[in-house]
């Protein structure tokens, strides 16, 4: 931020935060994602924009730390162990990516008439995809912890290794490289290993007595500063010595995942890691340059479906070669079919040394930012054109003709419960869900439950509802539960029906609907768990068990108020914990009652 030539620094702050605010909620409402909207934010701010900035490299030399905590606190997650049983996937599954993809981009450049070393240079800058656009993408999908994407994690760590060897090729490529280099070589690869061993040494033996001082000290912004220490400093140390500065702080984050301190880092360091990595993003839509794109858009359009093109067939192939099915193999190429944050330090080296001409580096570098910025739209639109994968129904059996003596709808966690006393006396239970996979883990333990959507009429036909003596409704969604025993109640009516509500709301819906017997399925839990409360602090157990019958008791008369009026009656059984002077003690059926139930029911809907 220092180096914009404005004088008015709080204005472009205030643009690059508002700029953030406005756009990620747009983007993310219509299904775009965040990094999408950062990047349009940061064209609409740019040079080619608002133009209320001018140099977005200022903007991505700051910004850049943000990739580095991301990697930090993914390294926090990957313990030694984790890692090293990636190795294969690191360095087999990762080195396949890099290989065959730059091979087909090499030849894709050449072809395309550049020369043999340009078109090297360039098609490996665009393998290495970016680990900050790939890996928000994955977090906010949830996926990161899967096994698709601990692969897609490893073949990235791998890209950014390449970055290391591929500087030191360009050296070598160098006009004069190869008969200068030979000596100044071996100091660079040495001085890289001793920041690597000095990076491990301290991370082994320095950094957990470090925090355990700290702690004592029992100051949190120290902590809090020694955390940005860590990771800025390791960042520093690989970067002195040549190497990456985000798998420096991805070192450091697998040094300490075993540390009890952990979780703390991680949560000292998780506001800056955002913010900065947005600003990143930020930063990549400025650079977008348009006028290098209005003069020579062809050959950038042509070149960005090209590497695109030839870098999804690539990931596409590997993964289907390396064991990923159709689904998994698609998800990965289409995240990895960019180019990414390391191809500028990649170009920029070879334009300092005279590999690329300044032309040719702003056309490929116009070619990774359109690449990053159409990514997100193509892991969207593979998304949607995909088809749902459809659970298979081998082993599971239909709901049809079912005679059992009771029928219960659902087997969760409430309903495997309810089973055991039934079970336990010999009633013959007739059990059906819909939900594939608990149908299968259930007969693993011993339960043969049929598949079938009790809120159809004909299932419940199917599934021996008026034959049954009582049907128990154990679903965890509340509507289906209401809807299950209206169907129940107009169709057999003279069968008793016991249901599960989810809330007091539901509760009500299910009397209104005609159930034998309702009950909140957290409620009887809760009262148990405040009697042993009561009890732990002193209560004697009788006094305790009585006052929670109390509770009961007014609890039932709070419900039969409110089937006759709202959700608002009976606010007089209700105890609440604010103090309120004693001439106000008169019972109010409104704004005393403080507590989770009555503030969701001044929303539209009461919590139990």
């Amino acid at each position: 931020m220092a180096a914009e030539a404005s004088g008015n620094d709080l204005v472009q702050v205030v643009a690059l935060l508002a700029a953030g605010v406005v756009a990620v909620p747009i983007f993310k409402r219509l299904g775009l994602g965040s990094v999408l909207g950062y990047l349009a934010a940061g064209l609409v701010i740019g040079p080619f924009g608002l133009r209320l900035f001018t140099d977005p490299q200022a903007i991505l030399h700051v910004a850049e730390l943000g990739v580095v905590m991301f990697l930090f606190v993914i390294g926090l997650e990957m313990q030694p162990s984790r890692l090293w049983g990636l190795r294969r996937e690191i360095f087999g599954l990762g080195a396949a990516q890099v290989f065959v993809a730059g091979a087909l981009l090499t030849i894709a450049g050449t072809l395309a008439g550049y020369p043999p070393i340009v078109a090297f240079v360039a098609g490996m800058g665009f393998v290495l995809s970016s680990t900050a656009i790939v890996m928000q993408i994955v977090n906010e999908r949830g996926d990161a912890a899967t096994p698709a994407g601990q692969r897609i994690m490893s073949i990235l760590l791998l890209e950014d290794l390449a970055i290391v060897p591929l500087l030191a090729i360009i050296a070598f490529l160098a006009p004069g490289g190869a008969e200068a280099g030979g000596q100044s070589r071996w100091v660079e690869i040495a001085i890289a290993l001793a920041a690597l061993a000095g990076l491990i040494a301290a991370g082994r033996w320095l950094l957990n007595p470090m925090f355990r001082l700290l702690a004592a000290a029992e100051a949190r912004e120290v902590m809090t500063a020694a955390a940005l220490l860590v990771v800025l400093g390791a960042a520093l140390a690989m970067q002195l010595g040549g190497l990456s500065m985000a798998m420096g702080a991805f070192l450091a984050g697998v040094l300490l995942s075993e540390s009890t301190f952990r979780h703390q880092l991680e949560a000292d360091i998780e506001p800056f890691r955002g913010i900065l990595l947005g600003l990143f993003f930020l930063g990549v839509g400025m650079s977008l340059d348009l006028s290098v794109i209005a003069t020579d858009w062809p050959r950038i359009l042509a070149l960005v479906a090209a590497f695109m093109a030839l870098q999804f067939t690539a990931t596409y192939t590997v993964a289907r070669l390396t064991g990923a099915d159709h689904a998994e193999a698609l998800m990965r190429a289409s995240l990895l079919a960019q180019g990414g944050e390391f191809a500028f330090v990649l170009y920029a080296a070879a334009f300092a040394v005279g590999i690329l001409d300044a032309k040719t580096q702003a056309v490929m570098t116009a070619t990774v930012i359109l690449s990053m910025a159409l990514t997100p739209l193509l892991v969207i639109m593979i998304r949607r054109l995909q088809p749902r994968p459809e659970q298979s129904m081998e082993g599971v059996d239909l709901a049809d003709n079912l005679s059992g003596r009771v029928l219960m709808v659902g087997f969760g966690r409430f309903g495997q419960i309810v089973s055991q006393p039934l079970l336990l006396r010999g009633v013959d239970v007739s059990i059906i869900d819909n939900d594939i996979e608990m149908i299968k883990a259930a007969s693993t333990f011993g339960f043969k439950v049929y598949y079938g959507d009790a809120t159809r009429l004909d299932i419940l036909h199917a599934a021996g509802a008026g034959r049954a003596e009582a049907v128990l409704i154990c679903v965890d969604k509340g509507e289906a539960a209401v809807r299950i025993a209206e169907h129940i109640k107009a169709e057999f009516p003279l069968v008793p029906v016991l249901a599960r509500a989810y809330d007091r709301r539901i509760s009500m819906e299910l009397v209104r609907a005609g159930v034998d017997y309702q009950l909140r399925e957290t409620f009887e839990a809760a009262l148990l768990f405040g009697e042993e409360a009561l009890v732990k602090l002193g209560v004697d157990e009788e006094l305790a068990a009585d006052t929670v019958a109390e509770v009961r008791k007014r609890d039932k008369a709070r419900f039969d108020l409110q089937l006759v009026g709202d959700i608002s009656s009976g606010l007089t059984y209700l105890k609440g914990n604010v103090p309120v002077p004693a001439p106000l003690q008169q019972p109010r059926q409104s704004g005393r009652a403080l507590n989770e139930e009555t503030a969701a029911a001044m929303q539209g809907r009461a919590a139990d």
